[in-house]
């Protein structure tokens, strides 16, 4: 199908005012994201099946019409492994998506593995080889070139064409409410408002500091995550992890002393040391009783690795009674994220209903047997 290029204000208006009425919307973003934090949107490829329309949202003051069809419920969307889309509709558009399903996902329940990409979904279903050489272009730069807009149309020309056939299969083998809710798990996480008191439990070896040195990394990570968004940087631009860990541990008090800490990366001494030292210092002033509690290691629970394969063998097999393959069943997080709540390991028992196999439709598959299994000592 030939695309449009939809380059002013007027024409983004119209065309959205016509896609309004769609049924059904493939749509694909471009977008860089190199030295940065946030993507950088590049371009919006959306069809219908009657028009292909290609966005230049660089061109275009107000997107407005867009994201409204994003949150029109009336309209399904669908997408291809949309994990960074949904963050480009929230830096871009602060535009929480409604209606929409990911292909890849359906494609996961269909057997396809957990990351098949679009172009072996293309091929998959028309034989059809998609030309992938345009895929590290710098969708910001002007202008693109024909070659580079007829790669992008593609992404939404054979989605839209391939979505009813994938649909009825998936619909068939009676998953598409899995897919479905998978997809709106993604979408809720990516919006929720990242919390940057939390940013420093993503720190590997942090379970090994005390609670007055994860007090201090839990200071340095929010101050970094803070730094981060306020200079759009990735947050490892910043300051590294080893470097906010030697600080947490050895809490030196000067500049120079921080650049003989084994760990610590010079550059980020030499940038960064004294806006860390303040950091330090605030860090200092905390009460005792608002340190953070000491990290347990789900891997030192007694008998965990014995216990691990005891719940994933009986997942295993709920995974064959269901015709599903394990991967979308529970990977090994998944399995730890169940184990660290049921152990009430650093104060899990307090989420429950984020604990993916015992919510959702895994927990109408299973949740209540695999509860019962673990009242009974996984026997």
């Amino acid at each position: 199908m030939h695309y449009q290029l939809i380059e002013d204000q007027n024409s983004l208006n119209l065309l959205c005012e016509q896609l309004a009425k769609a049924k059904v919307l493939a749509i694909d973003t471009e977008f860089v994201r190199t030295r940065t934090l946030y993507a950088k949107l590049g371009l919006l490829q959306v069809c219908d099946g009657e028009q292909l329309a290609l966005i230049d949202p660089l061109a275009i003051d107000d997107l407005t019409p867009f994201w409204q069809l994003l949150t029109n419920a009336g309209i399904t969307k669908v997408l291809h492994a949309c994990s960074e889309d949904l963050e480009v509709f929230l830096t871009a558009g602060n535009c929480k998506p409604v209606n929409l399903i990911d292909s890849q996902i359906m494609m996961s329940f269909l057997g396809h593995g957990l990351s098949l990409g679009y172009a072996a979904m293309v091929k998959h279903y028309t034989d059809i080889e998609l030309d992938k050489s345009e895929s590290r272009t710098d969708w910001i730069k002007r202008p693109l070139t024909e070659k580079q807009l007829a790669y992008a149309s593609a992404d939404v020309d054979h989605l839209f064409s391939i979505y009813p056939k994938l649909l009825a299969e998936i619909t068939q083998a009676g998953f598409l409410a899995y897919a479905q809710q998978e997809t709106q798990s993604m979408i809720d996480k990516k919006f929720t408002p990242i919390n940057d008191s939390e940013m420093y439990l993503n720190i590997k070896m942090s379970w090994r500091l005390n609670p007055k040195q994860l007090n201090t990394l839990k200071y340095l990570a929010s101050w970094r995550f803070q730094q981060a968004q306020k200079r759009d940087l990735p947050i490892g631009f910043v300051a590294k992890d080893h470097t906010l860990m030697a600080l947490a541990q050895s809490n030196p008090a000067t500049v120079n002393a921080m650049s003989m800490l084994e760990g610590a990366e010079e550059l980020d001494i030499r940038h960064k040391g004294k806006a860390m030292l303040a950091v330090l210092t605030q860090a200092d002033k905390a009460e005792v009783s608002s340190y953070p509690t000491k990290i347990n290691r789900l891997d030192e629970y007694p008998g965990y690795k014995q216990i691990f394969k005891q719940v994933k063998a009986f997942l295993v097999k709920s995974s064959e009674q269901n015709n599903l393959a394990i991967e979308n069943i529970a990977s090994k997080k998944q399995i730890n994220q169940f184990l660290t709540w049921q152990f009430d390991l650093n104060d899990a028992r307090n989420n429950a209903d984020k604990v993916d196999l015992i919510s959702g439709w895994r927990n109408a598959l299973f949740g209540q047997t695999l509860l019962e299994f673990a009242k009974q000592g996984y026997k």
